[in-house]
């Protein structure tokens, strides 16, 4: 029969090698599969005690008897070192979530704050030049060497109404992006706001000397608010006869699609690099076509863009032939 220390030591080096194994396999475990690593863990040490504890009842010529219960206790003390690994496991994969989360919100808060902060250094400096225009023009009256007063007063109102729309789209840019933006959906016919769409739109174009023209429309009963799906159909209006050079001519359509009624403007720009396509939306972004030079800041498309997303539907441009096209997607449910 082995002495004590002779026991000792055989049951403490089975207990290292068992255990120095077993961490090597969790490790290359964890390599493929973190959760599952994480529920065999426990079950290493249960297994080196185990393991030690049979070879130290071995070595003491335990009879078969002795040996058969001890193997039992450590067979019973598996599950319970499979039920720790599982609850330490959904334990790791909610931490590693709620930290993966956490990570996702704090860079889209970043993401979020970096645009207000560039949204505001483009307001500032779009908003100088009618302000600048309006402070000469105003000085000029006062002073009495306006050439033509009547045409200072044309420009103003002109420089007012540019500051207005910057200030609504603003405003409005500002309440998508904040989730502040309360839908009015109701059943409303969509060919009543191209109608009024093309109405409110009609005196820019005869100034501009664009044609604007709307399809045939049927009735296209569809759900939706219908002063912000206005708003995101006059600001595709307005950007399409700003663009439109004089003689060309914008076109208005309206159709059902399967499940979806689409609202289409049609402009005669000249199309828009494909590489700018992927970017019209972002906030006061503007690429070598950009689509609101010297008429705003560059945020009626994201103003589109937010609007669409708010009623669950999209919006898609494409070049066409004559310039692109805008369609706005509704889903009607």
């Amino acid at each position: 029969m082995r002495s004590e220390i002779e026991v000792v030591l055989i049951a403490a080096g089975t207990a290292a090698v068992t255990g120095l194994v077993g961490l090597q396999a969790v490790s290359i475990l964890g390599r493929r599969s973190p959760k599952t690593a994480a529920i065999v863990a426990p079950v290493v040490p249960v297994a080196a005690v185990g393991v030690a504890l049979l070879v130290s009842s071995w070595s003491m010529f335990l009879s078969t008897h002795d040996l058969a219960i001890v193997a039992w206790i450590i067979a019973a003390a598996v599950p319970v070192a499979l039920a720790f690994g599982f609850i330490a496991a959904r334990r790791l994969d909610q931490a590693t979530r709620a930290a993966a989360t956490a990570k996702a919100d704090l860079a889209a808060s970043q993401e979020l704050e970096q645009q207000r902060r560039e949204m505001v250094a483009w307001i500032s400096h779009d908003l100088r030049t009618p302000l600048a225009g309006l402070r000469a023009m105003t000085e000029a009256l006062e002073d009495g060497v306006a050439p033509d007063p009547d045409r200072y007063h044309r420009q103003m109102h002109h420089e007012v109404d540019r500051l207005a729309g910057m200030v609504d789209d603003l405003l409005a840019l500002s309440r998508l992006q904040s989730g502040e933006l309360r839908l009015a959906l109701e059943r409303i016919d969509a060919r009543d706001v191209v109608s009024d769409t093309l109405a409110a739109a009609d005196p820019l174009a005869v100034a501009r000397g664009v044609r604007l023209r709307g399809e045939s429309l049927p009735s296209l009963p569809v759900i939706a608010d219908e002063r912000e799906l206005s708003r995101a159909l006059s600001n595709l209006v307005v950007n399409a006869v700003r663009h439109t050079p004089a003689g060309g001519e914008v076109v208005l359509d309206a159709r059902r699609h399967e499940a979806s009624v689409i609202l289409s403007v049609e402009d005669g720009c000249g199309g828009i690099p494909e590489a700018d396509l992927a970017r019209m939306f972002e906030p006061g972004w503007r690429g070598e076509a950009a689509r609101t030079p010297g008429d705003g800041a560059g945020l009626g498309l994201a103003v589109v863009h937010g609007v669409m997303a708010a009623h669950g539907g999209r919006v898609a441009v494409s070049n066409t032939d004559r310039g692109c096209r805008f369609d706005l997607v509704l889903v009607d449910p």
